[in-house]
């Protein structure tokens, strides 16, 4: 720390003693005073960590004119670093990396250190998958939104948006998280695996100078960044339980829709049910080592016989991961033998 940082910390702890006594558990210095990036105008990351409300009182956003910094001070609560803890973005360095200054006790140590084990436990194991597969949905919302922006100022903030989201994903991935400012980003990422071109499609996003170059920008990010989170390290292989009455359930909700639709000349139906099916493909490849089925590659507007024929195929073709399991679809000869089975 410099005489300022030292200043303003010894100016907290004494604020803290006239205004807010026994409201504070912990202050800590965190970022580019703890990483070495600090410069002539860096500013000072506090964890100022309140048990009340009466903590708030030491808060404060201000500017040192002499020096040209600002500073903000802001109060944190055990359950915004539980959500640090849950790594459900890739900033947690305020958790895992912070220096204290003061704790008010053993049981404090003790309770951060927990959330640190936690914040360890998800990164180093498959329930970070867990956390990406959340961002991934909010990825998509994103995207969405994106869509729908009127002006190229709104697509940016969009476009920003996508591309916190996605380091916080790749970093997650990783099984790291960020530890030093935004100026040092591609440096951390430097020996990670990381999506093809990573670097370059966020710059072209950055450098985009139009609606269209930024629209084409942001869905290369977006596409390049789904297909890399959209690998497993481990997928759960197929089990009797995981599978059993999939096959069943796939048969009564879509399969005599898809001829009744032919026979109709419904596009729109034959569209919607083969899509169905690849839904719930989809779920069940998310969750199980699956073979991947496209059904709708080949669907076709003007030929409703053929689309019931991929659906046909595709359902055959599913049927097979009940026979490598051993598993034989329910089928009874009629009404009464179902009867007598399911009340047996």
């Amino acid at each position: 720390m410099n005489a300022i940082h030292k200043k303003i910390v010894d100016a907290v702890m004494e604020k803290a003693r006239k205004e807010c006594s026994g409201a504070v558990d912990f202050v800590g210095i965190y970022g580019s005073v703890c990483t070495g990036d600090v410069h002539e105008r860096s500013d000072l990351d506090l964890l100022i960590l309140i048990n009340d409300p009466k903590g708030y009182a030491l808060s404060k956003a201000f500017i040192l004119d002499d020096v040209g910094i600002g500073y903000d001070i802001y109060c944190a609560t055990w359950e915004s670093l539980t959500d640090d803890a849950n790594c459900g973005h890739a900033h947690i360095s305020r958790l895992m990396d912070c220096e204290a200054v003061y704790v008010r006790d053993e049981s404090v140590t003790e309770r951060l250190e927990s959330l640190k084990n936690q914040a360890r436990e998800v990164l180093g194991s498959d329930k970070r998958f867990e956390v990406i597969a959340g961002i991934r949905e909010e990825l998509c919302k994103i995207y969405g939104r994106a869509f729908v922006a009127e002006t190229i100022g709104q697509l940016r903030g969009w476009a920003a948006y996508m591309i916190t989201r996605s380091l916080d994903a790749v970093m997650l991935w990783n099984g790291v998280y960020f530890k030093r400012g935004v100026k040092k980003t591609f440096e951390e990422l430097e020996g990670l695996d990381v999506p093809d071109d990573f670097e370059t499609n966020v710059m072209k996003i950055v450098q985009a100078k139009n609606f269209i170059e930024l629209g084409i920008a942001l869905g290369t990010l977006f596409k390049s960044v789904m297909r890399f989170t959209e690998r497993r390290m481990r997928k759960d292989a197929p089990t009797q339980e995981s599978l059993a009455g999939t096959y069943e359930e796939m048969f009564s909700n879509w399969r005599n829709k898809m001829p009744e639709a032919t026979e109709r000349g419904d596009a729109f139906a034959s569209f919607m049910n083969l899509a169905s099916l690849q839904y719930m493909f989809e779920e069940i490849r998310a969750e199980s080592a699956i073979p991947k089925f496209s059904v709708l590659e080949e669907f076709d507007a003007t030929d409703l016989a053929k689309n019931a024929n991929i659906f046909d195929e595709a359902l055959e073709d599913y049927r097979q991961e009940y026979v490598k399991l051993g598993i034989e679809p329910a089928r009874y000869a009629g009404v009464d033998e179902f009867v007598k089975a399911y009340l047996k």
